[in-house]
């Protein structure tokens, strides 16, 4: 089981990284804290404070067009945004 599916890159991610130093991931459903840190820190080499989860719900849109109602929606998936230690960073471009 993938654990980090892949980081988000925002800019509201952005600035909290810079000021806080919050990093923000996509994770697979099922995972918990305990699982994510593990995955983090093996994955990045920094030592985790904090990890907060959320489960972000799927939006559902509807649109009126010349063939009909069409009705869709995008995919649920699970958040979470860790907290590295003081010091240290993630750098996600470094192997573009």
């Amino acid at each position: 089981m993938s654990i980090i599916i892949k980081p988000i890159i925002t800019e509201k991610i952005t600035k909290e990284s810079e000021i806080s130093n919050r990093f923000g991931f996509v994770v697979d459903r099922r995972a918990n804290k305990i699982q994510i840190k593990k995955a983090i820190e093996a994955a990045y080499g920094v030592n985790i404070v904090a990890v907060n989860t959320m489960n972000v719900r799927p939006d559902r849109s509807t649109k009126y067009t010349k063939s009909g109602l069409i009705s869709g929606k995008t995919a649920a998936y699970k958040k979470a945004i860790v907290q590295v230690q003081e010091g240290e960073t993630i750098d996600f471009y470094n192997n573009i």
